[in-house]
This record gives C-alpha cells, sequence and structure tokens, in this order.
C-alpha cells in the first residue's frame, strides 16, 4: 500500500459510506482549525522576538553612548550575545512554524477535494495590465510572508554577528585573553547549539506515554 493510499484509508477518502464522509469532513474542519491557529501562534511568537530584540539592540546603543560607563564594551559585548541568541531563536522559531503551518495545510490539501472542492488550492489572479511599471510597484505578488520573515531574522543574525565584533578587545600578544569576554562567549555558543541542534520536536520521531491510574476505595471502620 502506497503512502497516498494508507492516508485515503485513514481518513475516509475515496469511500462512499457516510461514517467515512463524517470522518473526512471532521478531519477537515480540524486541519482548517489549527492551521488558523498556527498561523495566529506565529505572528504572536513574531511580536514577541521584535520586542526582545529591539530591547537588545537599544541596549547596545545605550551602552556604548553612556560617557561615565565602566566596561561598557564588555557591557555591550554581552548584550549583543543575548541579542544575538534572541535572532537566532526567532529565525529558527519561524521555521518551526512554517513546519508545522505547511503540515496542516498539505492534509488541507488532500482533504478538501470531496468535502468542498479544490478550494484552497484553486488561485484566482487578476490579469496583467498594460502598464508594466505599475504592476511591479503596486500589484499583488506572490510573495511568502513566513519566507520574508524568516530572511530579516537571518539579517538580524548577522548584523549581531557584526555587533560583536565590533566591540571585541584587540587580540595582542602582550595582553592576555580576557576571561570574562571567553565565558560570556562559552555560554553564548552553548546557547547556540541547544537552539539550532536541542530543539527538534518529538512529535517527528514519536514517542511513547507512560500512564498511571489512581485507585480509590472505600475501607470499612
Amino acid at each position: 500500500m502506497s503512502a497516498e493510499e494508507e492516508y485515503k484509508k485513514l481518513f475516509g477518502l475515496g469511500n462512499l459510506l457516510d461514517k467515512d464522509k463524517d470522518k473526512t469532513e471532521k478531519a477537515l474542519e480540524h486541519a482548517l482549525d489549527i492551521r488558523k491557529f498556527e498561523i495566529n501562534l506565529y505572528w504572536e511568537r513574531a511580536k514577541y522576538f521584535w520586542a526582545l530584540i529591539a530591547a537588545a539592540f537599544a541596549g547596545y546603543f545605550a551602552v556604548l553612548s553612556a560617557d561615565h560607563m565602566v566596561d561598557k564594551n564588555f557591557n555591550a559585548f554581552v548584550i549583543s550575545c543575548v541579542g544575538l541568541v534572541f535572532s537566532l531563536a526567532w529565525y529558527v522559531t519561524n521555521k518551526g512554524s512554517k513546519y508545522w503551518q505547511e503540515n496542516w495545510e498539505n492534509h488541507v490539501d488532500m482533504l478538501e477535494d470531496s468535502i468542498t472542492g479544490p478550494l484552497y488550492k484553486t488561485i484566482l489572479y487578476r490579469p496583467n495590465t498594460k502598464n508594466g511599471l505599475s504592476r511591479v510597484l503596486k500589484g499583488p505578488a506572490p510573495h511568502s510572508v513566513s519566507q520574508i520573515n524568516q530572511w530579516v531574522s537571518l539579517f538580524t543574525v548577522f548584523i549581531w554577528f557584526s555587533l560583536i565584533f565590533n566591540v571585541l578587545p584587540e587580540l595582542e600578544a602582550c595582553y592576555p585573553i580576557s576571561i570574562k569576554h571567553t565565558a560570556v562567549g562559552i555560554v553564548t555558543s552553548l546557547a547556540i547549539v541547544l537552539v539550532l541542534f536541542g530543539t527538534k520536536s518529538n512529535i517527528v520521531d514519536g514517542h511513547r506515554h507512560l500512564m498511571s491510574k489512581k485507585r480509590t476505595g472505600v475501607i470499612d471502620e
């Protein structure tokens, strides 16, 4: 049995029985609801990271512009490392959100034909106008908003790398390596590794559940 045949069997596709049609309708309804939920979560997470990263940028430049702050370059280095981790987490979160959004969109693609017809897969768009410049500047285009967010988050990651190098002390043979810079760098590197390689969802590979059941009873006095 192919993967497509197994999918159709699981969700009652291709069968004329009422119970199978009900299963398909409920599956489509859930897929649409969860897709909408994932999109809402996507923008809620984006606002969360925007606030954190904006605060980090503000703190970085506020520290560097301070006149009488002791060791302000190190403080700016710490803030830039925090900003780097936030931006990388935003980038990875964007990829994760897109993964699950596409999962439910693919379910809708598979389920909708027998219920609503190919509504989600059918695209209606305006015809090309004669004014090419107006079409390019003001006309709609099939750009992916989530991909734009991913590129912006990746761009922010590289900006933080440049800001980190901007405040690093110069390495010279006559000066020892800064212990505090090294400590912050190690912690930041560990956080980066965890964000990149330690955040895979268990649902992808599957997992088993443990169950415990509480027993109650009444005893005679």
